[in-house]
């Protein structure tokens, strides 16, 4: 099938819509988390393997290797070369084997400048699929936490941080139930969220990426019928580390993904966090506590042109919501293996990408909506001024210090479902029989005023 301009690969016939309508502003992820960037990532730990055997271990076999099937071996373990994608995928159409017809273009390339057939016999010695395919998922989603993840989470706390400190002092109803509730500030709610954040950075950063490479069911029965001579189990851990990721000595045919799970764990925690927080700031624009700037020529509403809809937040929201509908699917299978090996973890894992995607565009849709808000200080002021009621609490509890009887209840009665008005709070002060000092701070009070420490928090946020 075509497009009218008759290409196939047009993006309006994508299945997916991070190929497809969202294409561009998943661009940065493509050369880390598509088919293509895996292929790269397997050619290069193919290499890096070659290489290893050849500079470590100095096989006996590999002495005589070439300067030029060297240099060869670490372009491709740059994992950048070009076109050996479209290489690996014709090996791939003729065999039916991805990391077989990776281990055919490694063979090939090396061949090409002079690698003789012994040479070529220790591209992918000792290896299982699984050996090359855990390091090279491995690596990709390594880059993408700290090229991709990392940096757009970090962009949004620093957001909330500064606007934390901007607004620290601005009051503002709060809602519980939502109903109006005591008064907090504004950055004070941005502070909230912006320590939930951090924390959730923090925990993502700190998974440890786990890598093996010890053979078809974890213990390194080729290479030790081979090279008994060899401590392959500290030659592992060298290799692996060399690759910047953390050795795990103890796995079937796969390595077990328990990292994996943790990784998306902490990803859809991250995401939680922020739809929580997407929904708040869409209620915020609801309740016009926020104002949205006018986008010129923008349309908001196919029939009712008077419309800025906070549709960035509304977005953002749902694809926080399918990437951890993915994430959790992830973390819950991926760890599971039938005895020492099943298949159903390799078309998983092959949605990670897919994954990282919807992530992606939430973090940008939110960085959109909150470019676009800006608070409304008037509207803020006029919704506290008028809920007095939220300051029974306050009398309520400067009465039960002074012992005055029933002063939840003589509160509750004033205040319960009733519009109180400061003349009526003030009455009720008069008649309490409490230190004068304290009536005169009770009436002092407004709403605006009774926000306890929140200004300082908000100040105070690191």
């Amino acid at each position: 099938m075509t497009d009218p301009l008759g290409n196939s690969s047009h993006p309006w016939l994508a299945l997916s819509p991070v190929d497809g309508r969202y294409a561009k502003s998943c661009e940065p992820l493509r050369a880390i988390a598509s088919e293509a960037a895996l292929i790269r990532y397997r050619v290069s730990v193919e290499a890096q393997w070659f290489l290893f055997l050849a500079s470590d271990l100095k096989l006996p076999e590999l002495a005589q290797t070439s300067s030029a099937v060297l240099a060869r071996a670490r372009e491709m373990a740059l994992a950048g070369a070009n076109g050996e994608a479209l290489a690996v995928k014709a090996h791939e159409a003729k065999i039916n084997h991805d990391v077989k017809a990776v281990e055919y273009y490694v063979r090939e390339q090396l061949q090409s400048v002079g690698a003789n057939a012994q040479q070529l016999e220790f591209v992918h010695f000792g290896c299982t699929s699984e050996d090359i395919n855990n390091l090279s998922y491995a690596l990709m989603l390594k880059a993408a936490r700290a090229t991709i993840l990392l940096p757009a989470i970090a962009g949004l706390a620093q957001w909330l941080r500064l606007q934390a400190h901007q607004h620290a002092g601005l009051a503002m109803l709060s809602r519980t139930h939502g109903q109006v509730a005591t008064p907090t500030t504004l950055g004070k709610e941005f502070a909230n969220v912006a320590a939930r954040l951090t924390a959730a950075y923090n925990s993502l950063e700190s998974v440890a990426i786990l890598g093996k490479m010890n053979g078809a069911v974890g213990n390194f029965n080729a290479h030790l019928i081979a090279y008994p001579e060899i401590d392959w189990l500290s030659a592992s851990a060298r290799f692996v580390s060399a690759l910047g990721l953390t050795h795990n000595a103890y796995t079937i045919q796969i390595e077990p993904h328990d990292w994996i799970a943790q990784y998306c764990d902490g990803l859809a925690r991250t995401n939680t966090i922020l739809i929580d927080f997407a929904r708040d700031s869409w209620g915020y624009v609801s309740l016009g506590y926020f104002k949205q700037k006018l986008v010129a020529g923008e349309v908001g509403s196919s029939t009712m042109p008077h419309k800025i809809n906070p549709i960035d937040f509304e977005n953002a929201e749902g694809n926080l919501g399918v990437a951890n509908a993915l994430l959790r699917h992830f973390a819950d299978k991926l760890p599971i293996s039938r005895w020492q090996r099943d298949l159903t973890d390799s078309t998983v894992l092959r949605n990670i990408g897919v994954a990282l995607a919807h992530s992606l565009l939430a973090f940008k849709s939110l960085e959109r909506g909150l470019a676009r808000i800006e608070p409304d200080v008037g509207r803020l002021a006029a919704d506290l001024n008028d809920n007095w009621e939220v300051l029974g609490e306050a009398v309520q509890t400067v009465m039960r210090r002074y012992g005055v009887a029933n002063a939840y209840e003589q509160l509750k009665a004033l205040t319960r479902g009733t519009k109180v008005t400061p003349a009526m709070l003030h009455e009720l002060i008069d008649r309490l029989d409490i230190p004068a000092e304290a009536r005169l701070r009770l009436k002092a009070l407004s709403p605006a005023t009774y926000t306890g420490l929140a200004e300082t928090l908000a100040s105070d946020l690191p």
